[in-house]
């Protein structure tokens, strides 16, 4: 557990600074308009319905769960899979979860998360701009929308 934490901070780190350094004279693209056509057709291919908030980011609570409710700067323990609109998985949590702090992740986790209850679960789809933006990341294309199924285990 401790060295997925690590991991997950380190990761962040790296990307930050890579982001600096790789990239440059990269100039963003802007996918809003393409993430959001990817994300409407991806919730109609799979008869899902969801709620959007102002940033863009969307959201389906299947479980709402009963325990306390995490804020944006809280430490969570989550288990999750996350996947392409193509259904195609990059990455995957411990049946355990893994416990980081929400400001150290994604923006779109950031605001997602305090979405749920402790014990609650859904799905957070995330685009770009909440995500990973214009850059690849640890293999994840630039301007990727990313799905999560999400298990909010414990605040902590």
């Amino acid at each position: 557990m401790k060295y997925s934490l690590f991991a997950l901070i380190l990761t962040l780190f790296v990307s930050c600074v890579s982001h600096e350094i790789d990239n440059e004279n990269f100039v963003p693209v802007d996918y809003t308009e393409k993430n959001e056509a990817e994300i409407l057709k991806y919730l109609a291919d799979n008869n899902l319905t969801a709620q959007k908030t102002a940033t863009g980011l969307y959201y389906i609570i299947t479980e709402p769960g009963t325990g306390k409710q995490p804020k944006a700067t809280s430490s969570v323990t989550v288990a999750y899979k996350g996947y392409y609109t193509t259904k195609i998985g990059f990455d995957q949590s411990p049946d355990a979860g893994t416990t980081f702090g929400l400001q150290q992740v994604i923006q779109g986790w950031t605001e997602g998360i305090p979405l749920f209850k402790e014990g609650g679960s859904g799905v957070l789809i995330v685009p770009a701009r909440l995500g990973y933006g214009s850059f690849a990341y640890r293999g994840i294309p630039g301007g990727s929308v990313l799905v999560f199924d999400i298990k909010l285990i414990s605040v902590n």
